[in-house]
């Protein structure tokens, strides 16, 4: 007999995707909002590589908001994308994954490097019938001014301060305070700033 996950609970799966509750990932409006957001990320690619100030446009409407001066190298791999805010003058090179289930802020002036991945989403891990298509999400707050090395992970609910800077390579499992230095993985402060 396969468990009744959402009883007594009106809400659509995408509605308790957004508030951060369990939720079954296979649910058709979700797969219609990831499918027109992998198109339009195609598109941006596309069109950066003939003109990257022309294929702006596309990226501002990909995004849920993208600051003044901010820069974005594809490709560039989300889940809705529409669940990403960038902030003024940041750079994000290229191969981010931003599997943006919940919330992504990215503050101004930051510094992303290549193949850099945040996280969002999360799996239960008690077993039982259909955990596999069961989903939950936390979001990622990037503060000011940040550096994120190449190949760095956030895992979801982590919050990075201003000023901080995440070594290449680091798995961020944990908030990491404003004005240090963390590598490692898992990510752990070595130094002040």
């Amino acid at each position: 007999m396969a468990t009744d996950h959402f009883a007594g609970d009106p809400r659509t799966n995408l509605e308790r995707m957004r508030a951060g509750d369990l939720y079954i990932a296979d649910d058709p409006e979700i797969a219609r909002r990831q499918q027109q957001a992998v198109r339009l990320a195609a598109r941006y690619q596309a069109a950066y590589a003939e003109d990257a100030d022309a294929a702006r446009p596309l990226l501002a409407e990909l995004l849920g908001a993208l600051g003044e001066e901010a820069q974005v190298r594809p490709p560039l791999y989300v889940d809705y994308g529409s669940n990403i805010r960038i902030g003024a003058r940041t750079f994000v090179n290229y191969n981010l994954t931003a599997l943006d289930v919940a919330d992504i802020v990215i503050g101004a002036d930051c510094q992303i490097g290549p193949n850099v991945q945040l996280l969002t989403p999360t799996h239960p891990l008690e077993p039982g019938p259909r955990r596999d298509k069961l989903e939950a999400a936390r979001p990622i707050t990037i503060g000011d001014n940040v550096w994120l090395g190449g190949g760095a992970i956030v895992l979801p609910g982590v919050t990075i301060g201003d000023n901080a800077v995440i070594g290449a390579g680091a798995v961020v499992t944990k908030d990491v305070p404003a004005n240090v230095v963390a590598v490692g993985n898992p990510a752990r402060p070595v130094r002040s700033l």
